[in-house]
């Protein structure tokens, strides 16, 4: 009975080791990085507040963004294609599928040009932002089509840990599915 136990823990103690040292791979410290997003993380979230917070809405508007972006983050799917390690520094290619709301804004966008009349004011006669706002934040919620890209991820290593880099806005634009790939 001993011996079982003694195998059982030697077991665990080998693979317990192999776990920490591939929780600190490139690949793995992108996946965590990830993972953050779809768990919705308090950092995630606090980075999440500012962005929008900066965006001209009102209170309510706002809050919707909010839980667009929480469905996307929560959404977010992602595959790991390649990892290159170069000494300290590595790269991480990922295909991320997200929620196409570059193509939502510009069918609002388009739909707004088209219907200008459905955008009126309280007095009938001049264009309503809040109205459109309110209609392509409705439109976001709705919209189920997802949209696949490609981010590079960046890492260094720092006191033997690797960390990834702060991502291009074109990458955060990704990551939230409002980038805009007409422009490649």
């Amino acid at each position: 009975m001993k011996k079982i136990i003694a195998g059982i823990l030697c077991l665990l103690l080998v693979v317990g080791c192999g776990c920490s040292i591939t929780e600190d791979s490139p690949k793995e410290q992108v996946k965590l990085f990830l993972n953050r997003y779809n768990d919705n993380d308090s950092e995630v979230m606090d980075e999440l507040e500012t962005y929008v917070s900066e965006e001209d809405f009102t209170d309510d508007q706002k809050e919707t963004y909010k839980e667009v972006l929480k469905k996307q983050y929560k959404d977010l799917k992602y595959n790991i294609e390649d990892e290159t390690i170069d000494g300290d520094t590595a790269t991480v290619t990922v295909k991320v599928t997200v929620y196409d709301l570059y193509k939502v804004q510009k069918d609002a966008d388009e739909y707004l040009t088209n219907n200008p009349d459905k955008f009126k004011g309280k007095d009938n006669d001049d264009y309503d932002d809040e109205s459109f706002i309110n209609y392509k934040l409705e439109q976001m919620q709705d919209n189920t089509d997802t949209i696949d890209y490609t981010i590079v991820f960046n890492l260094t290593k720092t006191d033997d840990k690797w960390q990834v880099e702060q991502l291009s806005n074109d990458d955060l634009e990704k990551i939230h599915g409002v980038y805009n790939y007409e422009e490649e």
